[in-house]
């Protein structure tokens, strides 16, 4: 499932360097997550990196967007044509 970022977002911006598929990106008051590009890091990290650096644990997963492991790695392949996945 994708991740979101939450109101509580103190827009540090420490999340979006470390996504691998410029998922994140600043909005109008906080940070937001592209769910079409989100992988939760599957392809390029062991866990969900967003969440993992937020201060205030504002990126969650969204549970508008369930999807499979197997879903999560053919759109990280999509986003990466020509790599292997790493995780």
């Amino acid at each position: 499932m994708a991740y979101k970022i939450l109101e509580e977002c103190i827009s540090c911006g420490a999340c979006e360097p470390e996504c691998p598929n410029t998922a994140i990106s600043e909005g109008e008051t906080i940070y937001i997550i592209d769910p079409s590009k989100c992988t939760e890091c599957v392809g390029s990290y062991a866990s969900s990196r967003c969440a993992e650096v937020c201060p205030v644990d504002a990126c969650v997963p969204d549970p508008a967007h369930k999807e499979t492991r197997e879903i999560l790695l053919a759109r990280w392949g999509t986003l990466h044509p020509g790599e292997t996945p790493k995780a």
